[in-house]
């Protein structure tokens, strides 16, 4: 089958991770594959160039004119089924299609977000066949009645190869940590201030009765200044590296004895993937997607929202017993391989392509 992902956003993101997986996939299981993206953006840099046909499109412009320009694509190509994320990405691509190949659409909506059928949605419905694939369970469940789609919402659980990540046990702490450190990472994203608040003030009522313990903040945004001012606030500056957004991201999750995920929707998600698979066991608020990944006890603790003290005392208990947190790790790592495979994103991603690809499927 002949399948295009398309992923207008600049920045690397675990939606965008989603896809590259995905694509890369499908490749191997011999469909035609190719990756539209924004020209020289981080998703241009981290795709992997050598699987699947990297087609660099030009900067933002109006809708239509993205629409005219993914048609020519789409015509040469003579693309079937086109992966979107947002719905300017569904409108672009259900034009495109009805200007050319009528290739039939597949809106992925990301873990933790709700599937919601505006103006633009209802016009793209009506210009392309259109399906509708989620990544939760929770999130299939609650979504509304999707009128104008194809036979069913579909499923394509996130899912990594545990086996492409290295024993954690033979790597050293990043130059960021100092060597003799107890490390906590935590994940962040833009949306996490009010969650990356408590970690703050978690390490500062644990900061006195733990000298070797240090934080390292990994994520986009989490080298800001108000995070910065809220550490100094704080008094634990030396205790804390803000370190942005890298791509030397699972060698500094290896380097910790904790992972700490503040991040939301799919970037959550591919940090609980990573921390498993590296053995280490996840801090994480309640919430839908952290039950779903996260065994509270087993390969993680998880944390009651906004509650600092009560945090701190699970967090020094946890510190005081090496022995927990290798068996913690040990759990995550043998969770991860069994339940939360790339076997599974594939072949959701495969079942969508196919029955939103066969005209016999949609809707008449």
């Amino acid at each position: 089958m002949r399948i295009l992902f398309y992923h207008a956003a600049r920045g690397w993101s675990g939606g965008a991770r989603a896809f590259a997986d995905a694509a890369r996939g499908l490749a191997a299981r011999g469909h035609q594959v190719s990756f539209a993206c924004a020209s020289d953006s981080q998703v241009e840099h981290r795709l992997d160039h050598a699987a699947y046909e990297v087609l660099p499109m030009l900067r933002r412009r109006p809708w239509p004119r993205s629409a005219l320009r993914l048609r020519e694509v789409l015509t040469l190509r003579q693309v079937e089924v086109i992966f979107v994320h947002t719905d300017r990405e569904q409108i672009i691509a259900s034009a495109a299609s009805r200007m050319s190949v009528r290739a039939a659409v597949v809106r992925r909506v990301g873990a933790g977000d709700t599937a919601v059928v505006g103006p633009k949605t209802r016009i793209a419905m009506r210009l392309a066949p259109t399906g509708w694939l989620f990544a939760l369970e929770d999130d299939l469940r609650k979504a509304p009645h999707l009128s104008s789609a194809l036979p069913e919402p579909m499923l394509a659980l996130p899912g990594i190869d545990s086996a492409q990540y290295q024993d954690p046990r033979s790597t050293q702490l990043t130059p960021e940590s100092n060597g003799s450190a107890r490390t906590i990472v935590c994940m962040y994203d833009a949306e996490s201030r009010v969650r990356a608040a408590v970690v703050l003030r978690t390490i500062a009522m644990l900061a006195p009765l733990h000298p070797d313990l240090d934080l390292v903040m990994v994520g986009p945004g989490s080298d800001g200044e108000d995070l910065q001012m809220h550490a100094a606030a704080l008094g634990i500056t030396n205790r804390v590296s803000f370190l942005g957004e890298r791509d030397d991201y699972i060698s500094i999750l290896r380097a910790a004895e904790l992972g700490w995920v503040v991040c939301s929707g799919d970037d959550a998600v591919y940090a609980y993937l990573d921390l498993l698979a590296l053995r280490v066991p996840v801090l994480a608020v309640r919430d839908a997607i952290a039950q779903r990944y996260v065994a509270n006890g087993i390969t993680g603790l998880l944390l009651a929202p906004g509650d600092t003290a009560g945090t701190a005392a699970a967090l020094a208990r946890l510190l005081a017993h090496d022995d927990e947190r290798e068996a913690m790790g040990n759990a995550a790592r043998v969770r991860v391989a069994r339940e939360f495979t790339l076997d599974a994103l594939i072949d959701g991603f495969e079942r969508a392509a196919m029955v939103t690809g066969d005209p016999a499927e949609r809707p008449k």
